[in-house]
């Protein structure tokens, strides 16, 4: 009898285990995926002018790059001149060889100063980031 309950309880205890990996496998899968999902959004990598440079002479465009495609529809940039006013650019174009990366026109001379560039991209699988940086004209 007593032999019988232990095997009982052995049994018991082997269900419960494989009942905990399980459970354990399922929870390491959806915190897998979760993290996966949180890569998924675009993140500024490169940009040009670099961020917190000194740049001579003044930049004629902005290039953005990215770590996954953008919208270009979607997305935009503004940026803010020393005297916090707003410089006029042209339309944000996607590089047509390259779908992560960004140009946008300055329209004008930018003079000396610091400047604040703002940006909005919704990426191809439909997320949304944004962030901002500067740099400074000599």
């Amino acid at each position: 009898m007593t032999l019988f309950i232990l095997l009982r309880d052995t049994t018991v205890i082997g269900k419960i285990r494989s009942s905990c990996r399980l459970l354990s496998t399922v929870f390491v899968l959806f915190v897998g995926l979760s993290s996966q999902q949180a890569l998924a959004h675009a993140h500024l990598k490169v940009q040009t002018p670099k961020a917190d440079a000194s740049v001579s002479p003044a930049p004629k465009a902005l290039t953005l790059s990215f770590s996954e495609g953008i919208e270009p529809n979607f997305s935009g940039v503004k940026i803010t001149g020393p005297d916090n006013a707003v410089v006029k650019t042209g339309k944000l174009q996607l590089d047509p060889n390259n779908n992560t990366q960004v140009n946008v026109p300055i329209e004008g001379e930018l003079s000396a100063g610091k400047y604040n560039v703002s940006w909005h991209v919704v990426s191809v699988d439909g997320h949304k980031t944004k962030g901002q940086y500067s740099f400074t004209v000599n």
